[in-house]
């Protein structure tokens, strides 16, 4: 049977009106006779009017769980999304035949989303999209904060069906430079008196007296040279009839300055941790289940791992973990079989802040001041005003340590390679007769022109970093 008239769904005209239905506004798709079918989109919870040139006497919708629908008239039918998905209209004419089938698409209403989206980040070019039951974000954005608050308000419009096709804009590239400065001060004072007396050679051996150091003591009393540990010793003997006395002083006065300073620099992008390692690895021997010895290494020397964020602009936040370490010789554990393993120095930081690219942050910092006073004398005896020093001995220790950890964060691009220089291109070997006839043992590099350059005439051998009183 020939169909006369064929509906199709062809878009001329498509104007707002309000309806009855609360929070919804509808849409009119009138369907011109003789036209071509195409799909009616409807937003979820909202309706849409669509009219036709001819009366029809029936309609069905094949899944009323995605569309609802009613007439208005002979010519007019009310179609109201209710849940995302596809599916088909069907009008028949009152002759039974078949006037067309209409894809009704049901989609998320975006449009309130796409207002609340533009006050909340007013600028931003972002392009919102539905996809099945979802939303699809596209476009550039300024930094990953408002990246994050696009993102949180869609999962507001459709929980878990969200897709992310937003890029981020901007320098996303951060260098991080750090800072130790650690100064370290100890004095040490001590000072000690011996005494003691025996029997001239040839009597029976007696010998008595106050000695903090019986072998030097013994020495003075013998006229041998004085044993001491001390800078400083003086050490008289006399007789005096069957009886010799020797009396021995010893000081000891030494200060001592250490100063350490690193600057290591890293560069990340954001959102990605960096690490660095400035040092070496100390193995340590650890005994198996089984009795058997291996080795594990520690690592020691300037250690730093941090994870930037850009977080809007010029705004970066800082997970931050540095340290300095080293070995300390002077704390030694025993380990078994002859093995002595040497104890480490650490000095580390972790900590999270937030600043603005060029800005610098002190993040740790630590002063600390020891003192030792000891004071050992024979009772009474040390107590006697001049005489007593003999018989007494005192010591005066002091450290102090100073530290500073100062971190400062850069928004960096990469450059060309010719604009970078190296240490090594200041310098160049020598050649023989340089070394052998004039004992030169570099000589300079050729001038390098650019950026670089002027990088490589810098001068790195005065002094540098912080001066602390």
């Amino acid at each position: 049977m020939k169909m006369k008239t064929i509906f199709t769904a062809g878009m001329l005209g498509v104007s707002l009106t309000m309806t009855a239905i609360p929070a919804a506004h509808s849409e009119t798709l009138r369907i011109i006779n003789g036209a071509a079918s195409s799909a009616l989109s409807v937003p979820m919870n909202r309706a849409v009017v669509v009219e036709a040139d001819q009366p029809f006497a029936e309609l069905n919708i094949a899944n009323p769980g995605i569309a609802d629908i009613s007439t208005l008239s002979d010519r007019s039918i009310y179609v109201l999304g209710k849940a995302p998905g596809r599916t088909t209209l069907t009008l028949l004419a009152p002759d039974g035949q078949l006037i067309t089938n209409v894809d009704v698409q049901v989609t998320l209403d975006v449009a309130e989303f796409k207002e609340r989206l533009q006050q909340i980040l007013p600028g931003e070019r972002i392009e919102v999209r539905t996809a099945n039951d979802g939303i699809v974000l596209s476009g550039v954005v300024s930094s990953t904060a408002k990246l994050d608050k696009a993102l949180d308000l869609a999962q507001r419009y459709a929980p878990d069906r969200v897709s992310n096709l937003m890029a981020v804009g901007g320098t996303q590239q951060v260098m991080l430079k750090v800072r130790f400065a650690e100064m370290q001060r100890s004095v040490t004072k001590q000072l000690d008196g011996s005494f003691g007396f025996g029997r001239t050679p040839g009597a029976t051996d007696f010998q008595g007296g106050v000695a903090g150091n019986i072998t030097g003591i013994n020495s003075v009393l013998a006229g041998g040279p004085v044993t001491t540990t001390s800078r400083g010793a003086l050490g008289l003997s006399f007789t005096a009839g069957a009886f010799e006395f020797g009396v021995l002083l010893e000081a000891l006065e030494s200060k001592g300055l250490v100063r350490t300073l690193a600057e290591p620099n890293l560069t990340a992008l954001s959102g990605q941790e960096a690490k660095f390692l400035a040092g070496g690895e100390y193995p340590i021997p650890v005994r198996g289940d089984n009795g058997e010895i291996t080795v594990e290494y520690k690592p020691f020397g300037v250690e730093m791992a941090f994870t930037p964020t850009v977080v809007d602009g010029d705004v970066i936040n800082l997970a931050i973990n540095s340290a300095v370490s080293g070995i300390d010789n002077t704390v030694t554990v025993g380990a078994g079989n002859g093995i002595s393993l040497s104890g480490f120095k650490r000095r580390e930081a972790e900590t999270t802040v937030e600043m603005r690219d060029g800005e610098s942050f002190a993040i740790a910092g630590l002063l600390q001041d020891d003192f030792t006073d000891l004071n050992g004398q024979v009772p009474w005896l040390g107590d006697v005003p001049v005489l007593g020093a003999l018989f007494r001995s005192a010591e005066y220790k002091r450290r102090q340590t100073e530290l500073v950890i100062i971190v400062t964060p850069h928004l960096v691009t990469p450059t060309r390679g010719e604009a970078l220089a190296l240490p090594t291109d200041r310098v160049r070997p020598p050649t023989e007769a340089e070394l052998f006839l004039f004992g030169k043992t570099a000589r300079n590099a050729n001038q390098v022109s650019g950026a670089a350059g002027e990088v490589a005439q810098q001068d790195y051998s005065s002094s540098y970093g912080y001066v602390m009183e």
